[in-house]
């Protein structure tokens, strides 16, 4: 096997400076969402470990997921692949096509067997032996099983790799679902979002080529870093949440003055993502800064799970009745805001036990 470059290696042979790499290391630390005492270990990774190899296949799907990675802005998507990963494997960046295409998977998994990342998109057809979704003359169910068995670990980008997505929705004919049931034993990490967002992807990645090991997960396998805050807690419109100031339709004066759109289908109080705070098109804005409402794309049936645009609790557990928060003049004490602050509190207990344990530290309540 060749000895393969390392990121720093990548760096002096494009004629690049020591500051632009420690620069590099800067942002791919803070793209991880690790704290900056943990930037002399990324640069030691980035200076000694080789490019990472990537494998990335594609089961039913768009390719939104790639089409939103290519648009990550921290890093470029170009830079990524270009010194920060090896991308050997994919059907929509690549150039090749065909039998020699194919051959090339093949040996990739052959050469670095137990070594790759396997990224995953799209959802894996079960229906009929999963004769819907093939390539090169095997199935996708096929591929992903053998791949993933020779995978270091698997990172199931977005909703239809994650659980199905679109292709899931009822009645779901080619009986497609997400892709842990082929996965077997090996570390998966799950980005759910339709897609998701470019800076997640590329964060996810490069965590585990540069640390070897998926980073921290909650109980759905999702990197706690990204998904570990609801839309809703980090939603510029929540003090009008809080107030009881609603738009009550789409071209209203208060969804022109930015006002909550709850009442308009918004499933920000159910959703976990990034989407508040990473935003889109490098922090520009997300749905909800554009006028419409969270759909919860990286919940697992967002499709099915009532019509986008009805109001939460019409088809879901409650978080109150929103026509009474705000009827006193202060709200506080309504019947809604006193159910979403218990929530909130027992959400942030959760996350403080969570981090005490992993710091080994005595919990307080």
């Amino acid at each position: 096997m060749e000895k393969r470059e390392s990121m720093w290696d990548v760096y002096l042979r494009r004629g690049m400076s020591r500051r632009s790499f420690v620069k590099g290391c800067v942002a791919l630390t803070s793209l991880m969402g690790l704290s900056t005492d943990m930037l002399p270990k990324v640069v030691e990774a980035a200076e000694s470990k080789p490019l990472p190899v990537v494998i990335w296949i594609h089961g039913h799907e768009c390719t939104g997921c790639d089409e939103s990675f290519i648009r990550s802005g921290a890093p470029l998507a170009s830079d990524l692949i270009l010194t920060q990963i090896a991308l050997e494997y994919d059907h929509l960046l690549a150039a090749a096509c065909g039998e020699p295409f194919e051959a090339h998977l093949e040996k990739t998994i052959e050469t670095y067997k137990g070594k790759y990342i396997l990224a995953v998109e799209g959802a894996a057809c079960t229906k009929d032996s999963g004769v819907y979704c093939m390539s090169g003359g095997h199935t996708f169910t096929e591929t992903l099983r053998r791949a993933a068995a020779n995978a270091a670990a698997v990172i199931a980008y977005g909703t239809c790799a994650v659980s199905g997505g679109i292709q899931a929705a009822n009645p779901n004919p080619t009986g497609s679902s997400g892709i842990a049931q082929f996965v077997g034993k090996t570390p998966l990490v799950n980005v759910p979002g339709c897609p998701p967002i470019p800076e997640v992807m590329t964060g996810v990645v490069m965590h585990v080529a540069l640390f070897g090991t998926i980073p921290p997960v909650d109980g759905s396998g999702q990197p706690k870093q990204f998904y570990g805050n609801r839309i809703h807690d980090t939603c510029y419109r929540r003090p009008f949440f809080d107030a009881g100031m609603f738009a009550e339709s789409y071209d209203d004066a208060g969804s022109k003055a930015g006002w909550c759109l709850y009442k308009l289908g918004c499933r920000g109080p159910e959703t976990y993502n990034s989407c508040g705070n990473l935003r889109w098109y490098q922090g520009m804005s997300y749905p909800i800064q554009s006028g419409a409402p969270c759909i919860g794309c990286s919940n697992a049936h967002f499709w099915d799970d009532g019509a986008m645009s009805e109001r939460l609790p019409k088809f879901a557990y409650p978080i109150g009745d929103v026509d009474k928060i705000g009827a006193a003049i202060a709200g506080v004490t309504a019947v809604g805001v006193a159910a979403h602050a218990a929530a909130s509190v027992v959400q942030r207990n959760k996350h403080r036990a969570e981090k005490a344990k992993e710091n080994g530290e005595q919990v307080t309540k």
